[in-house]
């Protein structure tokens, strides 16, 4: 579930940025990047369980789909933290700096 839960994030941002892909304001790139690196170190966990597990890898107990779907959410989660903080610290729009700088009466 946490493959499936990054890949799905992931294609969901390539298709997000791909939508917006000349300008590039909103740094959706990065976003990708995470969210595809996070899915290939799932894949590469997959395929060591699958070697270890064989057939078994295949019929998860309930409990274990759930806590990896919550680990997979967190992980998307995580993704989103780090790219609103690089949002804000690159501050493409300036909204943050006329907000900081802002004149009051």
């Amino acid at each position: 579930m946490t493959l499936l839960t990054t890949v799905f994030a992931a294609v969901i941002c390539t298709v997000i940025w791909y939508k917006g892909a000349p300008k590039s304001e909103m740094k959706v790139g990065v976003l990708c990047w995470m969210y595809w690196g996070a899915s290939l170190m799932w894949l590469v966990d997959a395929i060591f369980e699958y070697a270890d597990l064989h057939a078994e890898y295949f019929t998860p107990a309930p409990a274990d789909m759930l806590n990896d779907f919550y680990l997979g959410l967190s992980v998307v989660a995580l993704g989103l933290v780090i790219w609103l903080i690089i949002l804000l610290v690159k501050d493409p729009k300036g909204i943050v700096k006329a907000a900081l700088f802002r004149k009051k009466n």
